[in-house]
């Protein structure tokens, strides 16, 4: 079954080592590790999803990142650019962004909208909001889902694994063919 994964803002911003973000999920998770799991799954032909919540939340960390060498944040920005274009571009093994542009419209706004009352009384962001929409879209696209976060809130929405696939019973064996 295919796979994507869809990755969250604060383990974007450690995988992209945003100056003061470069650890998440009190410090479980550093660049070593995020970078491992994404090439580990990029080794199983799993898709990357770059989620818009994801593009703007770290977009607004980098520019307002606090570092003494602006040089830094220049270079984060442009690895982060370099993404955001293959996301775009469907470059290997990002998903397509503009697939997502189906939550953006007008009934999947209007879903979006009438369910974040409630979100937002459980603390739910708009962000992981959204990010869980996407996560559902592509599990009825048939896909199995996984999202890389630290947030435990926003992982618990994620949508179940796929079934294994039923195996045919043994029952075969004992009919007797004239």
């Amino acid at each position: 079954m295919r796979k994507v994964l869809l990755i969250d803002t604060s383990l974007l911003c450690v995988w992209l080592q945003v100056p003061g973000r470069e650890t998440a999920g009190n410090n479980q998770w550093n660049f070593e590790l995020v970078n491992q799991k994404i090439q580990a799954e990029i080794a199983k032909l799993t898709t990357l999803v770059l989620p818009l919540a994801s593009v703007i939340e770290t977009g607004n960390h980098i520019a307002q990142a606090k570092t003494a060498n602006p040089e830094s944040k220049r270079i984060t920005a442009q690895k982060f650019a370099e993404i955001i274009t293959c996301a775009a571009d469907e470059t290997t093994p990002w998903a397509k962004f503009r697939e997502q542009i189906v939550l953006w419209e007008e009934e999947k706004l209007k879903e979006l909208a009438a369910k974040f009352p409630n979100q937002a009384v459980e603390k739910t962001s708009m962000g992981d909001a959204s990010i869980v929409v996407l996560g559902w879209h592509y599990h009825q696209k048939g896909f199995h889902v996984e999202f890389l976060t630290d947030d435990d809130k926003l992982k618990s929405q994620e949508p179940p694994p796929p079934l294994p696939p039923k195996r045919r019973s043994d029952r075969t064996k004992s009919v007797k063919y004239p």
